[in-house]
Formats: structure tokens, sequence, C-alpha cells
């Protein structure tokens, strides 16, 4: 089985060296190129760069990781967000643009390698804390909206797991799962997995469920 290829994008050299060196550790992952700014990111993408995850800062010198995040989800990339940008706004942000994790730079490097594990079975990798901070009370009830399987399969995502797992557990396949996930996002007007997720336990947490 090939390896999982690692895309770093971070000005910081000492911070690229330990995720490399932590990764590379372990088998199964090698690191397909590194990148300090937007424009070397940009470069690498021109050349024919490519890897299956990009890790992402998010304060880079020549601007906003999130604004390259487009370009890797086009080229292919799962994309996790590691940063020391923890507030509420910032994470809304990373979400609203579709990112697949996110983490902060106090993860360790088994939060690390457990979070491309996930982004790559297609389920989001947002910590707890990371959860909380996107939960939101609204005024009306938009879950009303969901028949009663889409419920099913909106918690289950709440759940963290991938559509493999939740098709296993409803004797559905995988692309099923993926055009009913597809249906509760278009009904909800989200983007993301994450966002239904968000919404689903703050359901569960009104409902005193968890």
């Amino acid at each position: 089985m090939p390896p999982i290829r690692i895309l770093l994008v971070d000005d910081h050299p000492l911070l690229r060296l330990g995720v490399r060196r932590s990764l590379e550790n372990e088998t199964g992952f090698s690191i397909s190129g590194e990148c300090a700014d937007l424009a070397s990111a940009r470069a690498w993408l021109n050349e024919g760069g490519k890897a299956d995850v990009a890790i992402l800062d998010r304060s880079l010198p020549d601007g906003d990781g999130l604004d390259i995040a487009p370009l890797l989800k086009a080229a292919g990339m799962k994309v996790i967000i590691l940063t020391v940008e923890d507030g509420d706004d910032e994470i809304r942000a990373a979400v609203d643009a579709g990112v697949d994790g996110y983490l902060l730079k106090s993860a360790d490097s088994d939060q690390i390698s457990q979070a491309i594990g996930m982004v790559l079975q297609d389920a989001g990798a947002f910590p707890p804390q990371i959860v909380q901070k996107l939960t939101h009370a609204s005024a009306e009830d938009p879950l009303a909206k969901l028949s009663a399987r889409e419920m099913e399969i909106a918690e289950y995502v709440a759940q963290g797991l991938s559509n493999k797992v939740i098709g296993g557990r409803l004797n559905l396949s995988d692309n099923t799962v993926r055009n009913h996930l597809a249906n509760i996002m278009q009904k909800l007007g989200y983007h993301n997995r994450v966002q239904v997720a968000t919404l689903i336990l703050q359901h569960m947490k009104k409902t005193k469920r968890f």
C-alpha cells in the first residue's frame, strides 16, 4: 500500500521539522512537499505537486492560509488546519471554507496522525473543544427539515463516523450515505459535515441526550 502523502505549509521551520519527523517515524506517511508561504504553495501546485493531505497554518507571511484551501481541495487534497488561532470567528471561517480538520499547535503527534486518518475516511477531524466553540443557539429548529433517515445519518456524523462506517451500521452503500449527507447539507444550507455535527451536538445538549 502506498504511503499517505503529506504537504506541510507553515512558515516556522522548527514546526515543519517536528511534524515531518513525527510523521516519518510512523509507517505509512511520506512528506511530499514543504512550503513556507502561499506563493511557494501555489508554485508547488503549479509544478505538479501531489499530496493526499495538506497540513496548513492560518498565519503565513503573505496572507491567510485559508486563501489557498480551495486550490488544495481542487487538487484532491484533504485540508487540516494546524494553528494557534482558537477564536470562534477563526474556527468558523475555516469550517465555512470547507476544511476537513482543525487542530491547535498544542496537538501532539498522535493527534495529528489520527486526524490524517479521519479525514481520509471522510470524517471531520475536529477536537471536542473546537466543536464546542462552533455550537451556537438558534431561534428555530432547522432539524425539522430532515427526514427520519437523514436525522439518523446526521447523528452518526456527529459521532465522527465515516461514510463507510455509517453505511455498515445502516446497511447502506457509501454512495447512498454520501447522497443523504448532500441532501442534509442542502436542506440546512451547510457546506461540510462538521457544521452538521455541530448542530446535532447542540440539539443533543438542549434535549439533555449527552
